[in-house]
């Protein structure tokens, strides 16, 4: 029982002088016909309806792409592209990806679609927390640079996942390196850039004092000064996060890490995720590069 619409198809025969068509929104299988001179043309009768959820550009060429979200950007929700190079798996003009920040102004509600996770954060209350490094670390469970570091009782990765305290925290003994290194590491692995190899090069660029470490050797130094070879809880290292060189490294330097538990999350019954935060710091105490670890730890 109910009333239907047979799908229509509609042809507008002056594409300049027509106003209804933009103005009325037809939900349900009817579709206009608006035929134009040129790709500006197009893109401006794109933009009369003053808003729209999706607009649908069908081109293989990026520089119709690019013209299209810049000209009739700000008036739809979300642009879909389609060419041969997609067709076969892309979704249909109205599925959009639960993970697209998905708006427009208009009939889109003028912000933004409640599509994916974002539509619960909508009924959720947001609070800015305000504090010291310690209050800030046990508010949100999750360390904080300045708080308070706690002296591990044994190496961290001897350690399974729920015996690990947010702040528990590894301070290693110091490594010098040497360009003897330098030159190792990059034969070893071809990274012969000049700031590792030529001494008077590297005195020209504006961020070196001269022959400077790998970023790369650091990390790998790094990973050797903190981990603990034996079989034990920690299962894999899954990624590296928020990497950042601060301070260049000369032979002669020497470098120590700090090893600090940043955040704990489970994930089965069997591991959970360990985020650490990692600081590399010279023999001066000053920062040369930090990071966070991934790692799956055994519960």
């Amino acid at each position: 029982n109910g009333a239907f619409l047979p799908p229509m198809l509609f042809h507008c025969a002056d594409a300049d002088a027509a106003r209804k068509v933009h103005e009325t929104e037809a939900f349900g299988p009817v579709s206009t016909v608006i035929g134009y001179r040129d790709l500006g043309h197009a893109l401006d009768i794109a933009n009369r309806g003053g808003g729209s959820l999706v607009a649908s550009v069908i081109t293989h060429d990026p520089e119709v792409a690019r013209a299209a979200v810049e000209k009739i950007g700000a008036w739809h929700g979300r642009l879909y592209f389609n060419d041969r190079d997609s067709m076969a798996e892309a979704t249909g003009h109205g599925a959009p990806m639960p993970h697209m920040t998905h708006g427009g102004p208009g009939r889109a509600g003028g912000g933004e679609e409640l599509g994916g996770i974002r539509g619960v954060k909508h009924f959720m209350q947001r609070v800015a927390v305000q504090g010291s490094p310690d209050l800030l670390t046990r508010v949100g469970n999750r360390w904080v640079p300045g708080a308070r570091e706690i002296e591990a009782p044994a190496h961290p990765f001897r350690r399974r996942f729920g015996e690990l305290q947010i702040g528990e925290t590894l301070k290693t003994p110091a490594r010098e390196i040497t360009l003897e290194d330098i030159e190792h590491f990059a034969r070893f692995t071809g990274d012969t850039f000049y700031a590792h190899m030529d001494e008077e090069a590297a005195k020209r660029n504006p961020f070196f004092p001269g022959r400077v470490a790998h970023g790369y050797l650091l990390i790998s130094f790094a990973a050797g000064l903190f981990v603990d070879p034996g079989e034990g809880p920690v299962l894999a290292n899954t990624g590296l996060d928020n990497l950042r060189f601060m301070k260049p490294v000369s032979p002669g330097d020497s470098i120590s890490v700090t090893l600090t538990v940043k955040e704990k999350k489970k994930r089965n019954d069997d591991y959970g995720e360990v985020r650490w935060h990692v600081r590399l710091a010279n023999q001066h105490d000053e920062t040369v590069a930090e990071y966070e670890l991934l790692t799956m730890v055994a519960i």
